[in-house]
């Protein structure tokens, strides 16, 4: 039976290709040319107050790791702060590729790092797993202008180090939200730009009252059309933080939350559509039972709220000792609804999901004819809650650092289809919950990590976690499922300072993963293990760093993207024996003078699947060693930074991506094209005398080389292929008042 997409044969698409060596030599002459900068002690980026380390030091990592990360804070993410999500804001750092449904980075947009997707990404908030329990997603539309209540994030690259939630398989990316202020303050931000988008940010801090409490949050709505045809979102969120501070405790009470209603735009487009309207959106569409096209259907749409709650009690015991105990909730509760036409699922997608009996009711008979399929609009329901503990305590002097903690959490999460309208009615059907089926997961886990100071230039690292993972759900798609896992997880390196400026290290990682539910609807399927080996040189001056770190990833039964997606734009994905990632990255920051600074990176990978075997359905065929889907072989990027006078800051932003296949049997029907794409941003910052604290004009223009380019597809095999473009040259400009 063809997939729900399977439409029209399709034609691939071709891209113009940039020159990946001129690229790849010019970064390496960037690099070696400002080697020679003068040196001096190595010092940890990771800064926030000192009380409010203890949030993030059981999952954050220093230069004293032998772990690969990057870390940015509130000032880098400040001057594109203007609408665009999380992942978009994230572009320019190392290995990572992101893409946006909408194509203008609003509304659903994902992250990739080192070839691996956002579902093998862990992502914590205040050492709070963020992930969707079941589906492994990060769904950062459900947090719309997060970034704007974010104080500093760190992106570990690899397995990284143990922490609570899923395994980390790609990275691991933990937030922490904004600290306490001492003052008093307010801001107001408003932002405007193409395809009719606008953000507006309301914030305040009521500073320490009484030297010990404070009160600070922010109100935000999004809205913008999208460049994708009616690829509308309609976003708010809010956060409101309670804090309290003593002289060796700090006790911050959160909630946070948003509800968002965007039109879905999930299908992509047809490789023949492509080469007529690269905007075209065919969700909704309605036909009559002749194959005539009648229009869309006009709600389209994913609508969700979720709402967070946590509180943190942070301890300071004595000078060496720090305790941190947490207790977190999350509701989920939301729908998609949709338009399933007869004419075009029998018809086009060869899908059974227009008849009766998929529905599980029995046929019509109307004037005597048996009406065995219908026209019908549904919702499907999705509602859950996860909550649980997380705890953790730190023990440190001038050579040990010492950190044991863990957590427990609960998922639970009802999924049920509700009927809305039925060409030919079944009455006592609308309006009732079917296939109403309740998963439930309960994860918990302990670790310990320990950064010990060997002798004067080596430290050594160890870290383990022990988790247990019980899933149980019972659904159509998924059946029967009752698993129960328990991981190992083990980790060790060492760091050899060699001088004040030089340092190396080395680390292997062990990692399990569990699958999700999606890789449950497709059949048999194993848990995915992982040996990371890291092997890194850092070199800190007071006008330059660099960062160099090689990879070797080996997995076992790895869960690789297929290249298909399933009918909500799930990526399908499925275990291969052995498949390993083997590449370099390299980072760095130059300060040329007071006014230049340039920032370069860029990941030179092979990603492989070994000895595979394709199922033709027809017999096995072993392919050999092929290319692991979505993992290009070259990412870069580029940040020039130019203040030709105080307070104007302008920054040209380079980004290329090497071509990639969708497939993982090298076929050239299914593969993206390389890109290059450079934004312009400008940022200008007033100090009134009065009224305002500082008034800050920024701008920011996307693709002002106006390059149509994709940055993400799928693909069904025999040339069915479908892509999500990205928009050309488009602009945000935005005003920031504070006081």
């Amino acid at each position: 039976m063809k997939t729900f997409f399977q439409a029209t044969k399709l034609q691939s698409c071709k891209v113009a290709k940039c020159n990946k060596k001129s690229i790849f030599y010019s970064l390496f002459f960037i690099f070696f040319t400002f080697f020679s900068f003068a040196q001096q002690k190595q010092k940890d980026s990771t800064q926030v107050n000192q009380l409010d380390v203890v949030l993030v030091s059981a999952v954050r990592v220093t230069t004293k790791t032998p772990v690969s990360f990057s870390n940015l804070d509130k000032k880098d993410i400040a001057p594109r702060n203007l609408g665009q999500d999380i992942p978009v804001l994230m572009n320019y750092m190392p290995s990572v590729v992101t893409t946006s449904d909408a194509g203008n980075g609003f509304g659903y947009t994902g992250i990739r790092v080192r070839g691996s997707d956002a579902t093998r990404v862990n992502v914590t908030i205040n050492g709070i797993p963020y992930n969707d329990s079941e589906s492994h997603g990060t769904f950062w539309v459900n947090m719309p202008d997060f970034a704007s209540s974010v104080q500093s994030l760190q992106l570990q690259r690899g397995v990284g180090t143990s922490t609570n939630g899923s395994g980390a398989f790609g990275a691991s990316l933990n937030m922490l939200t904004d600290s306490y202020s001492k003052k008093s303050s307010g801001e107001i931000s408003n932002s405007f730009g193409s395809f009719n988008s606008h953000k507006h940010t309301v914030k305040f801090s009521t500073g320490l009252m009484n030297d010990h409490f404070e009160i600070a949050g922010r109100l935000s709505t999004l809205k913008s059309d999208g460049y994708v045809d009616r690829a509308s979102s309609d976003l708010k969120s809010y956060f409101l933080q309670g804090t309290y501070v003593g002289k060796t405790t700090l006790i911050k009470a959160l909630v946070f939350g948003g509800k968002e209603r965007t039109y879905q735009s999930w299908n992509g487009i047809d490789a023949f559509t492509m080469t007529s309207n690269r905007k075209y959106n065919s969700v909704g569409e309605i036909f009559d039972n002749s194959g005539n096209f009648e229009g869309f259907y006009k709600n389209q749409v994913d609508n969700y709220n979720q709402d967070h709650a946590q509180l943190h009690w942070n301890e300071k015991v004595s000078s060496r000792w720090n305790t941190n105990l947490a207790f977190h909730y999350t509701k989920g509760k939301g729908y998609y609804e949709e338009y399933v036409d007869d004419w075009k699922y029998t018809n086009l997608y060869y899908a059974d999901d227009a008849q009766y009996s998929f529905l599980g009711l029995n046929p019509i008979v109307v004037d005597g004819q048996t009406i065995t399929s219908t026209d019908y609009t549904r919702r499907k329901w999705l509602d859950n809650d996860f909550y649980g503990a997380t705890f953790s305590a730190n023990y440190n002097d001038e050579k040990l650092n010492v950190i044991f903690g863990g957590g427990a959490n609960r998922y639970e999460g009802a999924h049920f289809t509700e009927l809305l309208w039925l060409q030919y009615p079944s009455n006592s059907q609308i309006g009732t919950p079917m296939n109403y089926n309740m998963a439930t997961k309960n994860d918990v886990n302990v670790f310990a990590k320990i950064n010990y100071q060997l002798c004067t230039n080596v430290n050594f690292f160890a870290d383990a976690q022990l988790r247990n993972v019980h899933y149980k759900a019972n659904s159509p798609e998924t059946g029967l499922v009752n698993d129960n896992f328990n991981f190992f997880n083990p980790k060790a390196g060492l760091t050899y300072t060699v001088d004040n400026a030089n340092a190396v290290y080395f680390s292997y990682a062990r990692a399990n993963r569990e699958p999700n539910r999606t890789d449950y609807e497709g059949g048999s399927v194993k848990p995915e293990r992982l040996n990371d080996f890291e092997l890194g040189w850092r070199y800190v001056a007071p006008k330059t760093q660099i960062n160099l770190n090689g990879f070797y990833m080996k997995y076992k039964d790895q869960l690789v993207l297929t290249g298909e997606l399933d009918n909500v734009g799930n990526p399908i994905r499925t275990n291969v024996g052995k498949s390993y990632r083997l590449g370099l990255e390299v980072d760095a920051k130059f300060q040329l003078d007071k006014k230049w600074a340039i920032a370069p990176n860029f990941t030179l990978s092979d990603n492989k699947n070994i000895d595979f075997v394709l199922d033709s359905g027809s017999g096995l065929t072993n392919l050999g060693n092929t290319n692991i889907a979505f993992s290009p072989k070259l990412i870069a990027a580029n940040s020039i930074l130019f203040s030709p006078i105080e307070n104007l800051q302008l920054n040209l932003l380079s980004k290329f991506v090497g071509s990639q296949y969708m497939n993982n049997i090298d076929d050239n029907q299914g593969k993206l094209a390389d890109y290059f794409i450079n934004d312009f941003n400008a940022t200008y910052t007033i100090f009134p005398k009065s009224v305002f604290q500082s008034v800050t004009i920024s701008v920011l223009a996307n693709n002002f080389a106006n390059r149509k380019y994709i940055s993400n597809g799928a693909d069904y095999g025999g040339g069915y292929v479908y892509y999500y473009p990205q928009a050309g040259a488009n602009f945000l400009a935005g005003l920031t008042l504070k006081f």
